[in-house]
Parts: structure tokens; C-alpha cells; sequence
């Protein structure tokens, strides 16, 4: 997109005013068609790639420009619409930018105006194609937000389900232990959908209770019950367009799920104490710590349910059973926390890279971020040193080594070193670099030694 002029559809069934702002982009690179009727511009939308469209609010005919600019955003979020309008109508324009309009020209329409915004909104379309792009290009994406990062086998497997699964609307369930880092897989997905401008919204459904629950998902009327002083919208309405996150699911009430997949099923909703339906268009994305295939057998969990969340299904492993993520996620965290705190902290030394490799990490992601952030705040020095990490992590590894010295007994010292060598390439990611920092060899001696060892 960034190499092609921009895609304008002009809609007006006055055919000169129509042609008029046709000939006014043509200054413009960019190429603009016109089209003389609702009818026709909806066709184009609902079949065409278009980045911009320029449409008259009042056309005569079945389809105004407010439904011109439902379909296309409809049909893809990326593309704009500027809505032309008389006097008497701008307050209907300015409710229609609250639904997704980039903006409104008052007749008579100033051409300069035109073009700064057909030129802007193009713009804008133009970054969000690219960045969809990127996202179709797994072998040149480096697909990392927010701290979902990896290099082992397990991360690499998610980040090519990642990039095939965020550019549909199919229903994503992650599970995992707690910590792994579920509602970052989430974004990740609504970052890099269509859906990425508009509302993502998490919702932890562990602990509420139903009727809190429904009021959240749904919202309610003024005077539903005891506290509802006024009418408020739920994250399924607030999420209109974008994507709900739905935390914890296995812990919903059995009644809610039942609720839940209507709404699923249907896109609308029914806010708690009224009885005028509303339409949504929302993405589920799912996350539990529980085995739902074994909720649903003890009937704990409705079945119909889990195969609507179910579309494609994520697991996220434990941070104890991919250590070789624990240095790039170390180094994240500890960028995160230097800009938050304002400290000088520059890194972590490969002695205690070392040791945070090998801790358990029974909490996981979470667990590390909170781990980094703590040493920055106590650490003195430019690296993070084993002094600097807290008691509980810093003695671990040494009990762990101590109970695996049996295990290396009888051993050469050959198949020693070659041990060595390889446990440390894992918990490095491949990093040759600082594998020969850790063992204390120069680089040289350690490619020596994995072709000597033929690893």
C-alpha cells in the first residue's frame, strides 16, 4: 500500500458535484473513483479495497451516507469515510464520527480542505494496510508486544498461530498456568487485527458473581435493582466494533455461560432490567488455568460453550519449561522497569542471567516482571548483579545443582563439557556470544568445541 496511490471513492448521486470532487483529487496522488449511487457505492465496499470514502450524508436513495458508512467499516475497519453535509445536518455528523467517520466537510465544500483530508485520512488507512501486511509476512515479522517474546521452539510455534489467527474474527482460547502471560497473548492478537483502533476491554470473570457479572457484560437500566441509579453500558457494548477479553472463563457461573453463548451466537444483548435488544459486533478471546475439556465432563462448564470459544486454542507453556526464554524476557522487563524508575541500571550480569535461568519461576512471567522491577529498584550498580537478586532465587540453583550432582557421576570429562556446553547454548537461545561469557571461553574455543562435539 505504502507504493500505490490511495483508493478514493467519491459518492454523490448529483453526478456533476460527483465528478467536481473527482477532478479536485486528481492534484493528489491518488486515484479516485465515482459512483452515483448508494446502491453502487455499497457494492464496491463490500467487494473492493478502498482507503477513503468521500459520500454526500443525504442521497436519494435507500442507502444515506450513515449506511454507506456502517458497510464499510463493516466490511474493514481500515478504510475512512468523510461524510459531506448542509448546515442543518452537522449535528448528524458529529455523531456519525462518534461511530467511526474520520471527519465532515459543511457545503459549499472549500477544495483545499478537501484535499488535506482525503490526503490525512488516506494516510492513516495507508499505515493501518501495512501494518496488517506485516502481519502476513511471519518470515519478516519479529511478532513482539509487550513483553510476548521468545526464541524457543514452544514461542515460535505461538508466534506462527499468532500471525494466522489475529487477522480473522475467529474466537481464540488460551490457557495456561496463571502468569504466562495470557492477557499479553490477547493484545497481541487485537493489535494486530482489524479490529486494532477500536476497543480492547479485559474482564477477569474469577470471583464475581453472577449478577455482576451480567451487569458488566451487558450493563444495565436505571433502577434494574438496589444501587442502579442511571443506565449504564457493559463491556460488550463499550467494546462495539473491538475485542472483549474474557479472563478466567472456566470460573463463570453455569447461568452466565448460558447467557454468554446467546450473545455469541446471536450479537445482541439485553441489558439487566430493559427490554430494548442491542446489536454488537464484538471479538471473544478467552483465557482459563483450568482444563475446560475436563470441566466439561463434570458438567462444570457447558460443552456448546467451549466449542464457540474453542475456534483455535493457545497453550502457553510454563516459564520452568523454557528457559532459554528467560534472558529475552529478563532484558525486556528490565528496559521496562530503567524507564519507570528513571535508573541507571544499564543490564544484568551473565552470573545472574545465569541464576534467573535456572530458577523455577513457579509464577511464572508475572513472577520475573515483578522480580527485574524489585532488583532495579535495589541495585546500586550499572548491572544487576547475584547480590542484587532476592534470596528465594538466588539459592535455588545451587540446591537444584546440588541434587543433580549424582546424576553426573561416572561421567567423562568430555561428555561433562559437552553437557555444559549445550544446557548453556538452551538457556542462552543459541547465543553463542554469551554461552562463552557463562562457561568463561572465548568465542573461538566454544565454536571449536561445538564442531569438535558436532552440536
Amino acid at each position: 500500500m505504502t507504493e500505490e496511490k490511495s483508493i478514493i471513492l467519491v459518492v454523490d448521486d448529483e453526478r456533476d458535484h460527483a465528478d467536481g470532487i473527482v477532478e479536485a483529487l486528481e492534484k493528489l496522488p491518488v486515484k479516485a473513483i465515482a459512483v452515483y449511487s448508494g446502491k453502487d457505492a455499497l457494492e464496491i465496499v463490500r467487494n473492493q479495497q478502498v482507503d477513503v470514502v468521500v459520500t454526500d450524508l443525504k442521497l436519494h436513495s435507500d442507502f444515506d451516507g450513515l449506511a454507506i458508512l456502517e458497510e464499510a467499516k463493516k466490511h474493514d475497519s481500515r478504510t475512512e469515510v468523510i461524510l459531506i453535509t448542509a448546515y442543518a445536518t452537522i449535528d448528524t455528523c458529529k455523531q456519525a464520527i462518534r461511530q467511526g467517520a474520520y471527519d465532515y466537510l459543511v457545503k459549499p465544500i472549500d477544495i483545499d480542505q478537501l484535499r488535506t483530508l482525503v490526503t490525512q485520512a488516506g494516510r492513516k488507512a495507508s499505515s493501518a494496510y501495512v501494518r496488517q501486511a506485516e502481519t502476513d509476512k511471519p518470515e519478516e515479522q519479529d511478532f513482539r508486544f509487550d513483553g510476548v517474546l521468545g526464541t524457543s521452539p514452544t514461542m515460535k510455534g505461538i508466534f506462527e498461530v499468532l500471525i494466522r489467527v489475529a487477522p480473522t474474527n475467529i474466537s481464540v482460547l488460551i490457557e495456561g498456568e496463571s502468569g504466562t502471560g495470557k492477557e499479553l497473548i490477547a493484545r497481541a492478537i487485537h493489535n494486530n487485527s482489524h479490529r486494532w483502533d477500536k476497543p480492547f476491554r479485559p474482564l477477569n470473570c474469577a470471583g464475581l458473581t453472577e449478577t455482576l457479572l451480567e451487569s458488566e457484560l451487558f450493563g444495565h437500566a436505571k433502577g434494574a435493582f438496589t444501587g442502579a441509579a442511571s443506565d449504564r453500558k457493559g463491556l460488550f457494548e463499550i467494546a462495539d466494533k473491538g475485542t472483549l477479553f474474557l479472563d478466567e472463563i472456566g470460573d463463570m457461573p453455569l447461568n452466565m455461560q448460558a447467557k454468554l453463548l446467546r450473545v455469541i451466537e446471536d450479537g445482541v444483548i439485553m441489558p439487566v432490567g430493559s427490554n430494548k435488544p442491542i446489536m454488537v459486533n464484538v471479538r471473544i478471546i478467552s483465557a482459563t488455568n483450568h482444563d475446560l475439556t475436563k470441566l466439561t465432563e463434570e458438567k462444570k462448564f457447558r460443552q456448546d460453550l467451549y466449542f464457540r470459544i474453542k475456534g483455535v486454542s493457545i497453550s502457553l507453556a510454563a516459564l520452568r519449561d523454557r528457559p532459554e526464554d528467560v534472558p529475552a524476557l529478563a532484558e525486556y522487563f528490565l528496559k521496562e522497569a530503567v524507564a519507570e524508575i528513571g535508573s541507571k541500571v544499564t543490564g544484568i550480569t551473565d552470573t545472574a542471567m545465569a541464576a534467573l535461568c535456572s530458577f523455577d519461576w513457579p509464577g511464572n512471567i508475572r513472577q520475573l516482571r515483578n522480580s527485574i522491577r524489585t532488583m532495579v529498584v535495589m541495585c546500586d550498580r550499572d548491572k544487576i548483579d547475584m547480590a542484587d537478586i532476592p534470596p528465594e532465587i538466588a539459592q535455588r540453583p545451587q540446591l537444584a545443582a546440588g541434587s543433580r550432582a549424582a546424576g553426573l557421576s561416572g561421567l567423562s570429562l568430555n561428555d561433562l563439557e559437552k553437557k555444559a556446553i549445550v544446557d548453556t547454548l538452551t538457556k542462552t537461545g543459541g547465543n553463542r556470544e554469551k554461552a562463552a561469557k557463562i562457561l568463561g571461553i572465548g568465542e573461538r574455543t566454544l565454536y571449536r568445541k561445538i564442531k569438535e562435539y558436532n552440536l
